[in-house]
């Protein structure tokens, strides 16, 4: 059986897409939300709640332009829990 320049074609573009998949899923480089003081109301509320727009309502309290600004270049703030995780606490 003979492989025709089609599904050489194919092939190729098969071992394209997982090239660029293997290559962009590298490991997390976003911060996980810390386990402190500060943090430990946003905890309490995912835990009770187990809703992450619920959770963020609470960030804008601390990290808002007058107390602790975000990083120039930063996405929009209204969507924290989106790339930043919550740490995995034990019971």
């Amino acid at each position: 059986m003979k492989i025709s320049s089609k599904d050489w074609m194919f092939i190729a573009l098969v071992v394209a897409v997982l090239v660029v998949i293997i290559l962009i899923s590298g490991e997390e480089t976003t911060k996980k939300v810390p386990f402190d003081e500060s943090h430990r109301p946003a905890y309490e509320i995912f835990k009770k709640t187990g809703s992450k727009s619920e959770t963020e309502k609470g960030c804008d309290a601390c990290h808002n332009d007058a107390l602790q600004p975000l990083p120039k270049g930063h996405p929009p703030k209204n969507r924290c829990l989106f790339c930043h995780k919550m740490k995995q606490i034990a019971p």
